[in-house]
């Protein structure tokens, strides 16, 4: 299944988040470190490339940064999926 998510790494990303977590916060805070990990990561695969097409990186940190990047954009998007059916499923439930 596209965009599907491995156990392993949603493992590995509860840790990470739980490990990060602060005492104070909530769901908002923390949604919001997520997306802004995630913008440092789109960028920091943009700088790698930039370097490599500058001749100053090497290919295997421009493949590594791309492929951090688009696992995130994954877990974005899936993440935005779940969330989305969700609130269609709230919105289904007879009052």
């Amino acid at each position: 299944m596209p965009g599907a998510i491995a156990p392993v790494q949603a493992a590995a990303a509860y840790r990470l988040a739980a490990a990060e977590a602060p005492a104070e916060g909530g769901f908002g805070a923390t949604l919001q470190r997520a997306v802004e990990g995630a913008v440092e990561m789109e960028r920091s695969a943009d700088a790698a490339s930039t370097q490599a097409m500058l001749g100053q990186g090497s290919v295997s940190d421009v493949v590594m940064a791309v492929s951090r990047a688009e696992l995130t954009l994954q877990t974005a998007v899936a993440l935005r999926d779940r969330v989305v059916s969700a609130y269609q499923d709230v919105m289904r439930m007879p009052i």
